[in-house]
């Protein structure tokens, strides 16, 4: 595949083995049924993932209370509730893939909450230059939830003409949202319109996106009224499978169980980075403790859990012994015993 990058390039992109063109905002074509293994996805040589931001929201006890007002996680609309935005920091990630010709592509994962915060973070890790030069491909948002997407302006403030890809699942409001708009009775906006082409990922399908990555669109409800949440697979030479999500609110069984059925990764599987939705607003139920004992049974080589993966599921981790990259606990992160803002962790 050629290089990804560089403002003049996301005139095409590799998806489902075939160069399509993403002039417009359109749907991408899967990857066909038949196709779907580890050699036909390709392999890349390296993924080297850089935590912008990690933390969700600041203060637990605030975020619940306004869950609770709103009705509940399964019953709060997202769209029509009242929150506190301060409150909010949210989680985005930076990701370079190396090709096994050495070219580099560079792009975010998801945009965060408190644009002003994320803003922030951009700038502390040299990403506002990176977006402004053009060296960010695109944005992929895992997932339509206000700590994954409404800081999308301090991506947009740098480059609006940037790709973006979301899964087709995105609400009308989310779309809305992209596009410019402010809701008042939430108290968020995005006042920089953004200019260039929005790419949806089809909901339950495989989106190859480059050689040795491939985009999942899992079809799923989750909490306050979102569907779909997508997540990535990179096949990393002479390493094995590394996964990443945003949210993994389609829990973290589901993601490495989607590799082995899918992607033939029995005992290949090597790596796993991003939020895993097992104790995001504190301690373990039973369902959450059986999450993390499966997780051993897969033979992860380096996992790098983070965001809503909640502080006790990953000491938990530690205590079963599995192989948790640790962070610096610095730039605002609220532990070293995860990768936290600021961090690298690399596969391959």
């Amino acid at each position: 595949m050629t290089e990804l990058g560089r403002r003049e390039f996301i005139k095409s992109m590799v998806v489902g083995g075939a160069v399509l063109s993403l002039e417009g905002a359109l749907v991408a074509p899967h990857l066909d049924a038949a196709s779907r293994d580890l050699k036909s996805i390709g392999e890349c040589r390296r993924v080297a993932i850089k935590c912008i931001s990690e933390v969700g929201w600041w203060d637990t006890k605030l975020l619940l209370e306004e869950l609770k007002k709103g009705g509940g996680p399964q019953e709060c609309d997202q769209w029509n509730a009242e929150w506190t935005n301060k409150n909010g920091a949210g989680f985005c990630s930076l990701v370079e893939v190396e090709a096994l010709n050495g070219t580099k592509t560079k792009f975010l994962i998801d945009t965060g909450w408190n644009a002003e915060y994320i803003d922030e973070r951009l700038k502390a890790e040299g990403v506002d230059a990176m977006l402004k030069n053009g060296e960010i491909a695109f944005l992929y948002i895992t997932h339509e939830h206000l700590d994954h997407l409404w800081g999308l302006e301090a991506a947009l403030k740098y480059n609006p003409e940037i790709k973006i890809l979301i899964p087709g699942s995105f609400h009308a409001p989310g779309i809305q949202f992209i596009e410019g708009a402010e809701f008042a009775k939430l108290g968020v906006k995005n006042a920089i319109k953004h200019r260039g082409q929005v790419v949806k990922l089809q909901v339950g399908e495989m989106t190859k996106l480059a050689d040795g990555m491939v985009s999942v669109s899992f079809d799923i409800p989750i909490i306050l009224k979102i569907r779909g949440e997508q997540s990535l697979y990179f096949n990393v030479k002479d390493v094995g499978l590394v996964l990443c999500a945003g949210c993994c609110h389609q829990n973290v069984v589901a993601l490495a169980d989607y590799a082995v059925q899918n992607l033939g990764a029995q005992g290949k599987l090597y790596g796993i980075y991003g939020g895993l939705h097992i104790a995001p607003f504190g301690p373990l139920g039973d369902k959450e403790k059986g999450w993390i004992e499966k997780m051993g049974t897969y033979g992860f080589k380096k996992i790098a859990a983070n965001h809503c993966t909640g502080l006790p599921a990953v000491q938990k981790m530690i205590e079963l012994g599995y192989p948790v990259v640790k962070g610096l606990g610095k730039k605002g992160s609220i532990s070293d015993l995860y990768v936290g803002n600021g961090d690298w962790v690399v596969f391959g």
